[in-house]
């Protein structure tokens, strides 16, 4: 339906050449931009609403009760089985913070979301043959669990800046939460719109860099110049990836592409991870959540994991 208005709104209103890439620009643009909207409003709202049920103390008591570890990876695997991309699970992060839920679990989640999901998984399999899809799902499972757990030792909650509201309107306690059902609506209405107001900007700016080079940068350019088979061939896809913005779906063909033309399965999947994963746009959008120190530490964590999966991929016989 997103997708349908899109194409209606550039292509027929606005009458942009479907075929030009200022037409894929825009198109894209209007598409991400809707859809990560639509996301933000839905998924704050419904977080919030659930957190009327359940104090965040105790929310986050019940996380420091698992056993080590437990709880990143189901952060991890729950990243797994939600079908966004690096964007779009960033409305998910964020619910996780205003919950008070442990900053490596959160990271956990928004590591593996872009990375793993059943989309990926089939085009991967059917691509690349089943045994692939199969450990390259778990790659992304354990690159989520293991970072998530590094970050979270670090202990730098007070590197997170965006400040979350703890009342409604009613009484200005920090573990205030509404009784009523009238209450509890009118909590996460207001909880949505104070998280939206500040995150719509960054959000609309980090899309149009996206369609920027969704729309510019064409697939041969890869193919042309990232054909490349040595020891820094995996830190040069990985670093190459970090500007782009696309889905993993999206992607799949492109490497298939890439290896079909001599580049190295590892090198190829590094690449696409780190397009996935580490987008420009993201971190355009997570500088309004936390600081760009652990911005830094968030990416360099994941591109050294993304590298690491790389070479192991490069060293296996397939």
């Amino acid at each position: 339906m997103i997708q349908r208005f899109a194409d209606w709104l550039v292509y027929s209103l606005f009458n942009f050449d479907s075929a030009a890439k200022i037409g894929s620009s825009v198109n894209f643009f209007v598409y991400d931009t809707i859809k990560i909207y639509l996301l933000v409003l839905i998924v704050i709202a419904v977080i919030a609403f659930i957190r009327t049920f359940l104090p965040p103390h105790k929310l986050k008591k019940a996380f420091g009760k698992q056993k080590f570890g437990v709880g990143n990876i189901s952060a991890s695997i729950l990243g797994a089985v939600t079908p966004f991309c690096s964007c779009s699970s960033i409305p998910v992060f964020v619910g996780f913070l205003k919950a008070e839920i442990p900053l490596g679990i959160a990271f956990s989640f928004i590591i593996t979301s872009p990375l793993v999901n059943e989309v990926v998984f089939v085009l991967i399999g059917g691509t690349f043959g089943w045994k692939i899809a199969v450990f390259y799902a778990l790659a992304g499972i354990i690159l989520g669990v293991v970072a998530g757990l590094a970050i979270g030792k670090m202990k730098l909650d007070k590197e997170i800046v965006l400040e979350f509201s703890d009342n409604s309107g009613g009484n200005p306690g920090s573990g205030y939460l509404p009784k009523s059902m009238e209450g509890k609506i009118q909590y996460s209405l207001n909880e949505t719109y104070i998280t939206f107001k500040k995150l719509w900007l960054v959000i609309a700016i980090g899309v149009a860099v996206g369609a920027g080079i969704h729309g510019y940068v064409p697939a041969e350019f890869f193919k042309q110049y990232f054909n490349i088979n040595s020891l820094l061939a995996v830190p040069v896809a990985t670093l190459a990836g970090i500007p782009i913005y696309a889905g993993c779906s999206t992607l799949v063909p492109i490497v298939f592409a890439l290896t079909a033309q001599g580049m190295p399965l590892g090198t190829a999947l590094a690449f696409m991870m780190a397009v996935a994963g580490l987008s420009l746009p993201e971190a355009i959008m997570l500088k309004k959540v936390m600081t760009l120190k652990l911005l830094a530490i968030f990416f360099g964590t994941v591109a050294a994991g993304i590298m690491f999966i790389g070479y192991w991929f490069n060293l296996v016989a397939w």
